[in-house]
């Protein structure tokens, strides 16, 4: 190995290891300590760069998105896809609202969009209910002074095919979807730029054995979400859906599987092209896409988010 590429090497991750690595070369050393000198100082930048990339990508979505002065209302928000959600528009700048049936998860959530230091609200609601859901969105609209955004993410995750499973998918992943969007348009109205977001599913895009319930109110959702965004096209308020794919959280599906039944887990991961499970942020990236002015001229989409995993079939 030439002098000059250790010199190279050093220069790309600071002057000390400059110093270090030209000492290696100046020394009579055997070549597999050289080797093993020099992969251990590229590990070390790879894991840093690695480690660097997760934190400024977080840094870069809030300054690709300015949502100071929003009201967000997040119906479904108190963990995974809703939480990351919620999350994202206050550090975004927004207000945000948030509910859910589990008052320890939702605490939890509250107190973090209060760290940002923007408006935030929260209240149990159960989003099977049509007066809960009405009083919760008028409550949340009080307590921003309106509505700019509203996130329809609730689901009742029904997989069997009985009546408790399509009446649970039927009451809160379809209704609710409509009872909370119906409540929310008087304010969105007079709201700046605004937009509902519907939290479908891969599910929705493929017939199957799997999730019946969930699968069809979820394909439900999509069309209302089509025939909706041409009922409030002259309003101009935007409608839009996010199908994401498998997504792994704290107390969520795949984790349990991950947890129980490992070989599901990883059947289901290999049927991803790229390899892994989605992470929430994934899809709260693109929720705040959606309701942002880049997105200005879309409305009546569903954009699946699923790393490839709808390519091959669920």
């Amino acid at each position: 190995m030439r002098p000059h590429s250790g010199e190279t090497l050093g220069t790309c991750v600071g002057g000390g290891a400059v110093v270090g690595a030209r000492a290696f070369y100046k020394v009579a050393t055997p070549q597999w300590l050289l080797l093993f000198s020099n992969a251990y100082v590229i590990a070390r930048i790879v894991l840093a760069q690695l480690s660097g990339q997760a934190s400024r990508s977080r840094e870069m979505q809030n300054m690709a998105f300015n949502f100071d002065g929003w009201r967000v209302v997040v119906a479904g928000g108190s963990r995974g896809i809703g939480r990351s959600t919620a999350l994202g528009f206050a550090r975004a700048g927004a207000g945000v609202s948030t509910c859910a049936r589990g008052a320890e998860d939702l605490a939890r959530t509250h107190a973090e969009i209060a760290a940002h230091g923007r408006p935030t609200h929260s209240a149990a609601c159960d989003l099977a209910d049509r007066d809960a859901i009405v009083r919760y969105i008028s409550a949340a609209a009080a307590a921003l002074g309106g509505i700019d955004v509203l996130v329809n993410n609730a689901s009742a995750f029904g997989i069997r095919d009985n009546e408790e499973g399509w009446a649970g998918a039927v009451s809160v992943d379809m209704m609710a979807t409509v009872r909370a969007s119906h409540a929310a348009i008087p304010f969105l109205e007079h709201g700046t730029g605004p937009c509902i977001i519907n939290i479908s599913s891969v599910a929705s895009l493929r017939c199957g054995a799997a999730r019946p319930p969930y699968a069809a109110m979820k394909a439900a959702v999509n069309h209302y979400t089509a025939s909706l965004a041409a009922i409030l096209a002259p309003k101009r308020i935007r409608v839009n859906a996010i199908a994401p794919g498998s997504i792994e959280f704290p107390g969520g599906h795949w984790e349990r599987a991950r947890l129980n039944n490992l070989p599901l887990y990883h059947a289901a991961r290999a049927s991803i092209p790229f390899g892994r499970m989605g992470e929430p942020e994934e899809i709260a990236d693109v929720a705040l896409f959606l309701a942002s002015p880049y997105a200005r001229w879309i409305t009546g989409q569903i954009l699946a988010v699923d790393g490839g995993e709808n390519l091959l079939g669920l």
